[in-house]
């Protein structure tokens, strides 16, 4: 089989003699090669080197090169005899025209009719094989050849006769096997690419090209009609007692789907009016097998989709689907036709119908979990080619799983038994071809029907019931998330109402704490104005008031914190702002309108705004006492910030330094200031603006 795919069939350097073959140059329009009896059959004595016109005329000449590309049938040349039908194909630069003998005119005339009333009955076929039938009977009817097949490729190449029309007294190979080095590799390709293909004569002699090419510069002849067959072809057609053949391709989709393979048993050529014929009759043919092919996936599909709109029903339920899914195992074995099903789920195994044993589950389970093919992996030969599994049980040749999960190893594994089959080959397959002593390549002699049982094979899983099998895991693995979302939000649920619970009670607490907080920094204040005014003595009245100011700050700072949507941090700005207006209260009421405020929103964290706050409180005390000699006078309070960095600034327009601002650091005003402004890895800045002090506290926006 590897030497007859080897056989440069595309290259023969010689054709069929019924026609003849000239090659020219487009550029000189001489003929530079040709085969066949040229000159006998055209009437010239000299043809090599000559222009085309000379051998056929300036009207078919004229004809060839026209751009429009429509040849005449039934052309005589100037120095004929006969008349041929003319065809043109080319290779590389090289034009190659081929004359063949014409059709009659009566035939010409009969052909169309015949093409009609075949396409109609195809569509009016009742099934596929009522199609194929009545696809072997029309070819027959219209080539007139005595036996006529419709010839099927299988899954591994080789063929098999599934429809004939035979003349009576000759034999019939329907339903009979055929090798696949009965048509080798490079031959069905060339199937693709010429759908007609006819040996008038299968004894004859082939006419070689002329003169002679370099063996390294061979003629493709790949779409010559008259092109030389394979001389192991001949033998075989030969042998199987065929004077005459055809075939004319079945491609669907833009692959060799069959033959129709026409034998006589006397010579019998076929004009190119009744080729393009049959080849039309078996592009109609094509659209009908397309089309039955299509009506039976859908059929299929229609069927399959029952089962899944009833498994998805069913998981719309609250139970989980690795709960559901043991309870189905019957009902997926139906649906997908497996002789047994198997669900795996880490070590558990479940089975229903016809199984291997567990071990061998396991190991199948496996074997699917390595082949990586996504989803779905799917053989009907676990031991032949392609991913294998050695030594598979008779009862998982087959084997369709379904990986819900590789992590939890968790699938679902579809078996079909081995089926012993029974094929009746034409001839021993074993014996396709074999090697003279020349090394010649010589077919088979015999195609008498020879039979043998098959092992190896299950029923194949059809593309419907593999992209069942794709849907069913994309409904469990839905099911399956959203089974897990709808926990998690049960989960949820009660987390957040915990979670609310506890809030209540800690709004509850604080509430209370701040409660009692609010209290005692009252009591705190009050027993504060009661000492100031108690004492006779003016400093003390003084230090009095500086506490009652700062506990005032804290206040302030407790309540921002309670009625804050977040304990962690503060508006600076409002906080800032609030703090402004209570100390106000506690002064001068000149000092209100003397107040500019300059004010950005910024979130600090709660122990910076205390901090800031109670710094503020010392500087507005001081600017108030001895700024303006204790009258009133202009202060702006800024709040900005610069990258990470918070800036508040207060000034005044007073005595600056030398009104006593710069107060000695022994004081507890000072010490306190000083160490909060440590606290935050903060500096505080005092500028004599002349007139006027300015003082800036920088702080971080983030502890270290």
């Amino acid at each position: 089989m590897t030497e007859c795919d080897r056989e440069p069939i595309h290259i023969p350097g010689s054709i069929q003699p019924h026609g003849v073959l000239l090659v020219v140059d487009p550029q000189t329009r001489c003929v530079t090669q040709g085969a066949g009896r040229i000159a006998e059959r055209l009437g010239v004595a000299v043809w090599a080197g000559q222009p085309l016109e000379a051998l056929l005329g300036p009207v078919l000449t004229a004809a060839i090169f026209s751009p429009a590309g429509s040849l005449p049938r039934n052309v005589t040349p100037p120095h004929a005899t006969e008349a041929f039908d003319v065809q043109l194909t080319h290779a590389g630069a090289e034009l190659l025209i081929e004359l063949e003998p014409a059709a009659t005119p009566e035939l010409m005339a009969t052909i169309l009719p015949r093409l009609e009333e075949g396409a109609q009955r195809f569509e009016q076929a009742g099934d596929m094989q009522s199609l194929l039938n009545l696809a072997a009977r029309e070819i027959r009817q219209l080539t007139g050849y005595d036996r006529v097949m419709v010839y099927r490729f299988l899954a591994d190449e080789a063929g098999k006769v599934v429809a004939d029309d035979i003349a009576p007294g000759h034999s019939s190979f329907l339903n009979h096997h055929f090798p696949a080095s009965d048509i080798p590799a490079q031959a069905r390709a060339l199937y693709v690419r010429n759908l007609v293909r006819v040996i008038p004569d299968a004894c004859y002699h082939p006419a070689p090209l002329w003169p002679p090419r370099p063996a390294d510069q061979p003629l493709d002849m790949s779409d010559c009609s008259l092109r030389s067959v394979s001389p192991v072809h001949l033998r075989y057609l030969q042998n199987m007692g065929v004077a005459a053949s055809a075939s004319f391709s079945i491609v669907k989709d833009g692959e060799l789907w069959g033959l129709i393979a026409c034998h006589h048993f006397s010579p019998r050529g076929l004009s190119l009016d009744v080729r393009n014929g049959g080849r039309a009759l078996c592009g109609a043919l094509s659209r009908q097998i397309r089309a039955w092919e299509d009506v039976s996936i859908y059929r299929e599909k229609v069927r399959l989709q029952s089962y899944e709109d009833q498994i998805a029903a069913d998981l719309q339920d609250e139970a989980a689907p690795e709960d559901f899914l043991p309870g189905q195992l019957p009902f997926l074995a139906e649906m997908l036709d497996a002789d047994g099903v198997a669900l795996v789920h880490g070590a558990a195994i479940l089975q229903h119908g016809r199984c291997p044993e567990t071990a061998e589950v396991e190991r199948l389970a496996d074997f699917a979990l390595a082949q990586g093919a996504g989803m779905v992996f799917a053989t009907d030969r676990l031991a032949g080619p392609g991913p294998r599994c050695d030594s598979p049980g008779q009862l998982a040749t087959g084997l369709l799983a379904l990986i819900l999960s590789a992590e939890e190893r968790w699938m679902l594994l579809c078996f079909r038994a081995d089926v012993l089959q029974t094929i009746n080959w034409a001839g021993n397959p074993h014996k396709a071809a074999s090697a003279d002593a020349t090394g010649q390549l010589n077919p088979r002699a015999s195609f008498q029907s020879w039979s043998e049982q098959v092992r190896g094979g299950a029923r194949p899983w059809s593309p419907a019931e593999k992209e069942a099998m794709q849907r069913l895991g994309g409904l469990i693995q839905t099911a399956w998330q959203t089974r897990r979302i709808r926990d998690l939000n049960r989960d949820l649920l009660r987390t957040v109402a915990e979670k609310e619970g506890l809030l209540k009670q800690r709004e509850f607490l604080l509430g209370e704490v701040n409660h009692r907080v609010q209290n005692s920094l009252t009591i705190i204040s009050g027993f504060l104005s009661m000492q100031a005014r108690a004492s006779a003595e003016q400093p003390t009245k003084v230090a009095l008031a500086e506490a009652r100011h700062r506990v005032a700050a804290i206040a302030l700072v407790h309540r921002r914190l309670y009625d804050a949507e977040q304990v962690q941090a503060v508006d600076a700005a409002r906080y800032v702002d609030d703090l402004l207006d209570d100390l106000l209260g506690t002064v001068d009421p000149g000092w209100k309108a003397a107040l500019r405020r300059n004010l950005t929103a910024i979130t600090v964290p709660v122990d910076r705004a205390i901090n800031m706050g109670l710094i503020l409180t010392e500087l507005f005390i001081n600017a108030s006492k001895y700024a303006y000699g204790g009258a009133t006078g202009p202060v702006s309070v800024t709040l900005l910030r610069e990258g990470d960095i918070l800036s508040l600034t207060l000034a005044d327009f007073g005595r600056g330094y030398s009104g006593g601002q710069q107060s000695s650091g022994s004081r507890f005003g000072s010490r306190m200031m000083a160490a909060l402004v440590e606290a935050m890895n903060g500096t505080l800045q005092l500028h004599d603006t002349k007139p006027g002090l300015c003082a800036t506290l920088s702080v971080p926006l983030e502890s270290d």
